[in-house]
């Protein structure tokens, strides 16, 4: 293309048509070289996307001189403007500041609001039931704000689409103008419509009533028909730029074409076929005109017959093209090309992809409108090296991006040319993949050689500010429970610790704490109460919480103060961070209360503007330019609210709506073409060509996105060239990402359920897609259709073994992924003896001594000492409980806590049996005081009951022990050393509380707050381990002692040991204590004693009877799903046994106990009987 020279600027309306972007952006940089305005002007560009405007700079900043695309060497002097602000802009300068407010009144935002105060009323007279009816549904103030948006937005389309039914309204006319100048009564059922835009105009006062977009049009339109170029008004534009935008009202047309009698506009059309293509798609009657732009293709009837469309149309066109042929066509109706072609030399600038790639040969079709039997006769085999066109079906959305990851490697490795910024992947939802992408892309180092720079553009404030997501947490108290985890998430915000005095530091801290004090959710009762809960449930709050912390810190372990018991945990110089939470919560009560109450605009600026400063304190960095779109958003609903003269009290829901969406709204400021892989949201208008082209996503029902017509749009019966549909803005945006690939097509979507592996279609669009494809091209060999062979099927696991094939074989799948390679490698090296371990470690020095508590835990998980005292490594198990859900029903773990807590109190009041009952209601009320019970108080009361129910009896067998032995040695100590090469061993700790009767006889006795049996009477061994250590250490001091374990299902008493045998049992134990810190242990004490427990039935029984115990069963747990050391180390028994070591150890360490109890139980018939 090349612009004739001219003297002086030429003006009118141009419209410049071309299949490629970058055509369109070579015309408007060579346009603004041969042009140039004054130095003090700007040149203005209407866009509709940040990427557009980005990319348009980009090339006018290119060197003068640059052979491919000159550019003018700075990008200076320009403004980028979308299109409705720069209309209004227009009218003002035309029609003059005064005549046309800076906003009007019938702005979709105002229109909101005043409807807001003007339907309450209006709804009590006659023709507004459909509007009463709708707002007695309860939440009046939410329905009415619903309502009155939904209206404005409605009222807001008709003023662009239907100005025609407006002026119509306006004058008493209830009607409907369709087809040509045919004119339809509005139905009865909608007669309220024109009623309430009557009722807005006569709201508005004065002159105001004539700044409706529709009437401001019409006043330009008669002042523009005056204008020329002499008499251009001095604010306009010298010249306009449209560029990028593939729809455009008609309204905005109007304007436009007004604009070219006194300014330069320069409208680019992005156009996918060089032919007149109005007639292949339905609807063609209403675009039929006297004028048109574009030639017919040679051999097109001037009359095409539905039934006929196929033999002349491209079907990927007709399907994907409607709105694009409106738009295009509606163009023909202002477009004159005689008027500017004798400065333009050439106005279509349509030519053919220069490859012949299975994609580059699509879009050829399109361009030249074939259909497919003409295709067909044109097209050869398929390359097989030919990947233009791609498709993968994976299981999820976090796989779709793992496999796209993977791709771009192979292309960035194939092809060194390519770079990152040649890549664009458009989603459905970009706030649905954020966290997949950063999951994948962002978990790489960028010194990786994997790394990938991307960026992520189009996402709300709410999905990437921590602090705009705090503050709709903070704007929520009235409706939120604050569990713990909301309060924590709050407090990880930086800006909001920071202004309470805590760091990132103090939160593990705080949540011990928190765990600690039985913190559950909920402020305090009343806050629990306002939402439909019985009063009086303090238990488990917040303030519940804060009290005990208190009260611990200034009593230690006291009395409770008004039922609530102390919690002594908080102390030193960490107990300030008891008072910056108590501050915090204390801070949140208040705006708890304040946000609960409906509120005029006034107060809710004022109470939000403060709640800013209370919680977040100044501002610094980033946050600066937050804040002040959040104050500004705030100010300018104010602004809406009193121009529209509401002065309603308003819930905190409609405010917190309306403040949330203005920040969400996107503009021009969002970031793009930053130099990295861009993941964007499909949106209209960023067609930009990229080299590669990726859309994930793509599934049925989620693409083209649906979005139903409101009941009472009128516009939905009665369709016009230019109206907006969703789905129809998401065909043609399927098609011009399509042609604006220029190597490589990439398609993705869930092909298959992540439960059940069936299969799942792709969207409608893909399926056509691919239909068109199998009927156009043939394969180049075999009888398959061509997408089989462009499709790849995924594995559900990114850790397939399909991934990692034999290099003899011929597969599509591969993975950069090395780690899962080595992990399969591994795999496949080991034998069935699990994990190979060294022969051993080295020996190493302990030089802490061990207690009687280390041994008790390492005959309880034998394996973790090898892990947690060696390699420093602590497997910790997810807890069960829910932190933010108070206790109603008391699991295993619950139940042995109380009962512990009930057992421990028998102890401190041995000597007062007449008082046992009392004061185990005590204990028990002081559980309920510390908040381990469940709120309801019958509950709660119930489940002491429970609890304290056998405690008396088992009671009663231990004061007759207590009785026989009456006289107590309260510590005695125990040391034992051993040798091991230069290294040696010592065990230190107290033996506490040994009872002698008169005759000398030495008992000890252990209550145990588990059942050391079972209902049918066999022992609970692994519940022995530690009473056993006891004893031995017991008989080593005293012996002979004999050892009395107390519960209250069963009791056991341990035969006593001389010191000797004691003394070297527990050499054994700190020598086998030595030998786990040098290769983990094949052994678990509930599988050992299902071994010993069946002895007498062979080796083979012995295996069946371990197996049964070790792993989970029906529905019984198995003692691996108990260990996370286990599941690392020996998934199976299998993998158990295979190490050969599991008898030995099994006699080492359990046998002395089995060999300790077994006379008394084959006393009592059977082997594992108590």
């Amino acid at each position: 293309m090349r612009a004739v020279d001219r003297p002086a600027l030429p003006t009118g309306f141009q419209v410049i048509h071309a299949n490629k972007l970058e055509d369109l952006r070579a015309v408007t940089v060579e346009l603004i070289r041969t042009f140039p305005l004054d130095p003090l002007e700007n040149d203005v560009f209407l866009v509709h996307s940040n990427g557009i405007a980005q990319w348009l700079k980009l090339a006018l900043a290119r060197d003068e001189d640059d052979p491919t695309l000159p550019g003018n060497g700075i990008a200076a002097a320009m403004q980028f403007l979308l299109p409705s602000r720069f209309l209004w802009q227009v009218y003002r300068t035309v029609l003059g500041e005064d005549a046309v407010p800076e906003q009007s009144p019938f702005d979709k935002d105002r229109m909101t609001w005043r409807l807001m105060r003007l339907i309450p009323e209006l709804v009590t007279q006659p023709g507004y039931e459909p509007l009463a009816r709708f707002l007695s549904g309860g939440q009046e103030a939410r329905r009415r704000y619903q309502l009155a948006e939904r209206v404005a937005d409605l009222f807001d389309q008709y003023q662009v689409y239907r100005a025609d039914w407006l002026e119509s309204w306006a004058d008493g006319q209830d009607v409907l103008h369709v087809r040509g100048s045919e004119e339809r009564a509005v139905p009865a059922e909608q007669l309220w419509q024109p009623a309430l835009w009557r009722a807005l105009i006569a709201d508005i006062e004065g002159s105001g009533a004539n700044t409706s977009r529709a009437e401001v049009h019409t006043r330009f339109l008669e002042a523009a028909a005056k204008l020329d170029g002499d008499s251009r008004p001095a604010h306009l534009p010298r010249r306009v730029v449209v560029f990028g935008l593939s729809s455009l009202p008609q309204q905005t047309l109007d304007v436009l074409s007004a604009l070219g009698r006194c300014c330069q506009v320069i409208l680019c059309v992005h156009n996918p076929c060089q032919y007149h293509w109005a007639d292949i798609i339905e609807d063609k009657d209403l675009l039929r005109a006297e004028r048109q732009r574009r030639a017919r293709k040679p051999g097109m009837p001037v009359q095409l017959d539905d039934h006929n469309l196929h033999l002349h149309a491209n079907p990927l066109l007709a399907a994907w093209g409607k709105q694009g042929r409106d738009y295009i066509r509606l163009l023909d109706h202002y477009d004159v090309p005689e008027s500017y072609d004798h400065w333009l030399d050439r106005v279509d600038l349509f030519r053919e992809s220069d490859g012949r790639s299975l994609l580059q040969d699509l879009q050829n079709d399109i361009l030249n409108l074939n259909p497919v039997h003409e295709s067909e006769r044109q097209a050869t085999e398929a390359d097989r090296a030919d990947r233009s066109l791609v498709f993968h079906a994976a299981h999820s959305p976090l796989r779709e991006v793992e496999i796209l990851h993977d791709q771009l490697l192979a292309a960035f490795s194939a092809d060194p040319t390519l770079q990152p910024q040649d890549i664009i992947v458009m989603v459905p939802d970009i706030n649905a993949y954020t966290p997949h992408v950063e999951a994948v892309f962002g978990q790489l180092d960028p010194e990786d050689d994997r790394y990938i720079p991307y960026t992520i553009s189009d996402q709300g404030q709410r999905h990437q500010s921590p602090v705009v997501a705090a503050l709709e947490a903070l704007m929520s108290l009235p409706e939120s429970r604050l569990a713990v985890s909301d309060v924590l998430d709050l407090l990880d915000v930086p800006l909001l610790r920071d202004r309470f005095g805590l760091t990132e530091d103090d939160l593990p801290q705080l949540h011990d704490w928190i765990r600690g004090a039985n913190i559950r959710w909920g402020l305090d009762d009343r806050h629990r109460a306002s939402l439909e809960l019985p009063p009086d449930l303090f238990r488990n709050t917040w303030l519940f919480g804060l009290r005990r912390m208190l009260l611990g810190y200034a009593t230690g372990e006291g009395e409770p103060w008004q039922a609530i018991e102390p919690y002594d945990e908080v102390g030193g110089l960490e107990s300030r961070l008891a008072g910056q939470l108590d501050a915090f919560v204390r801070q949140l009560q208040q705006y708890w209360e304040w946000l609960s109450e409906s509120r005029a605009p006034a107060e809710w600026v004022a109470v939000l503007h403060q709640l800013l400063r209370d919680f977040f304190g100044e501002p610094e960095g980033e946050d600066v330019l937050l804040f002040s779109q959040l104050e500004a958003a705030l100010d300018q609903w104010f602004d809406a609210c009193e121009q529209a003269g509401l002065d309603d009290s308003l819930p905190l829901h409609v405010v917190r709506d309306v403040l949330l969406e203005r920040l969400d709204q996107g503009g021009l400021s969002q970031r793009f073409l930053a130099g990295k892989v861009n993941f964007a949201t499909l949106l209209p208008m960023r067609a930009i060509p990229f080299r590669r082209v990726c859309l994930l996503g793509m599934n049925d029902g989620d693409y083209p996105r649906t979005q139903p017509p409101m009941d009472f749009d009128l516009m939905a019966r009665d369709y016009r060239p230019g109206d907006r549909s969703r789905r129809e803005d998401d065909r043609f945006l399927f098609l011009e990402a399509f042609l604006s690939a220029r190597d490589q097509f990439y398609v993705s979507w869930v092909g298959r359920s992540i439960h059940d592996n069936s299969e799942r279609p792709p969207s409608v669009l893909i399926a056509q897609l691919r239909d068109h494809i199998d009927r156009v091209r043939r394969p180049a060999e075999g009888d398959d259709p061509l997408t089989k062979t462009l499709t790849t099927l995924h594995p559900l696991q990114p850790f397939s073994t399909r991934y990692f094939p034999s290099p003899d074989e011929d597969s599509p799948l591969f993975t950069f992924a090395q780690e899962w390679r080595a992990a399969l490698e591994g795999d496949q090296e080991e034998s069935a003896d699990a994990h190979v371990w060294p022969e051993s470690l080295p020996e190493t020095v302990f030089e802490q001594p061990l207690g009687l508590t280390e041994l008790a835990r390492f005959l309880r998980q034998p394996s973790a000492v090898f892990f947690q005292q060696r390699l420093g490594v602590y497997f910790e198990r997810a807890s069960q409980d829910s932190e933010d859900e108070e206790p109603i029903v008391l699991d295993g773990l619950g139940r042995w806590q109380l009962t512990d807590h009930l057992v421990q109190d028998v102890l401190q009041h041995e000597s007062d049996p007449d008082q046992l009952t009392d004061k185990l209601r005590q204990a028990a009320h002081r559980a309920v005081g510390r908040g381990e019970l469940a709120l309801a108080e019958g509950l709660a009361s119930l489940q002491v009951r429970q609890a304290i129910a056998p405690l008396p009896e088992l009671y009663g067998r231990y004061r007759e022990l207590l009785a026989s032995a009456p006289q107590v040695e309260s510590l005695r100590p125990v040391r034992i050393s051993i040798e091991r090469g230069d290294h040696h061993l010592v065990l230190e700790d107290w033996v506490r509380d040994l009872r002698f009767a008169d005759d000398g006889r030495a008992l000890q006795i252990v209550l145990s707050s588990s059942n050391i049996t079972t209902p049918d009477r066999r022992y609970r061994w692994h519940q022995l381990l530690r009473p056993w250590i006891q004893h031995l250490a017991a008989n080593a001091v005293a012996a002979p002692v004999t050892t009395h374990v107390l519960s209250q299902a069963g009791d056991v008493a341990f035969s006593p040991l001389d010191r000797i045998r004691a003394e070297s049992a527990l050499e054994d134990l700190m020598h086998a204590w030595l030998d786990a810190l040098l290769s983990p242990f094949p052994v678990a004490p509930k599988t050992a004693f299902a071994w010993l427990s069946v002895e007498k039935k062979g080796e083979e029984g012995m295996l069946r009877a371990a197996q049964g115990a070790y792993e989970p069963q029906f529905k019984r747990s198995g003692e691996v799903d108990e260990s996370p050391y286990l599941q690392r180390l020996y998934p199976d028994f299998d993998s158990l046994w295979a190490t050969g070591r599991f008898a030995a150890l099994t006699d080492r360490l359990y046998r002395p106990i089995w060999a300790n109890v077994h006379n008394e139980a084959d006393q009592l018939g059977g082997e594992d009987k108590a």
